[in-house]
C-alpha cells in the first residue's frame, strides 16, 4: 500500500516521502499514530501542491539572497579600534563587524553568518558573509587604529 509520511518516521522516510508499505503496517501502526495518510489522489494533488509552494519560497529566498550578496559585494567597512604601534586593544569579532555592516547599510546581517577570524592587528582583511546555504559574498574590513 502507498502511503504519504505526515511525519518523519524511523528506517522508513521523512515527512512528505511517498513509500510502499505493508497493508497490516500502515492500518495497524501508521494511520492510528497519525505519522501517515493513505496515498489516494486527493492526498498526492495535497503533497504536490505543498511542495510546489516549498520550492517556489525556497526560490524567492535565493533570489533575494542574490541581490542582497550583490550589493554587498566589493564593499568596504571601517573599523576605528583603540591600539598601540598596530596591535589593537581589545578584539574585533564578527558581532562587532557585523552591527557595523547593519548600521551602514541598513540590513540585518547575523554576525553567525559572517566568516573571519578574530582580528587584533590594525591591516585590511577579507571577509565572507554567508547568506544562504548556496549564496556567500566577500566584503573588505579595514581596521585603522584611533590617534
Amino acid at each position: 500500500m502507498k502511503v504519504i509520511l505526515l511525519q518523519d518516521v524511523k528506517k522508513l522516510g521523512k515527512k512528505g516521502d511517498v513509500i510502499e508499505a505493508s497493508d497490516g503496517y500502515a492500518r495497524n501502526f501508521l494511520f492510528p499514530r497519525k505519522l501517515a495518510e493513505e496515498a489516494n489522489s486527493s492526498n498526492m494533488h495535497i503533497l504536490n501542491a505543498k511542495k510546489e509552494n516549498e520550492r517556489k519560497k525556497k526560490l524567492a529566498e535565493i533570489e533575494a539572497a542574490q541581490k542582497l550578496a550583490s550589493e554587498l559585494k566589493g564593499k568596504e567597512v571601517k573599523i576605528e579600534a583603540k591600539g598601540n604601534n598596530g596591535r589593537l586593544f581589545g578584539a574585533i569579532t564578527s558581532k562587532d563587524v557585523a552591527e557595523l555592516i547593519n548600521k551602514e547599510y541598513k540590513l540585518s546581517i547575523d554576525k553567525k553568518k559572517i566568516v573571519m577570524d578574530t582580528i587584533k592587528v590594525a591591516g585590511s582583511y577579507d571577509i565572507e558573509i554567508k547568506i544562504y546555504p548556496e549564496v556567500s559574498t566577500k566584503m573588505k574590513v579595514t581596521i585603522v587604529e584611533q590617534s
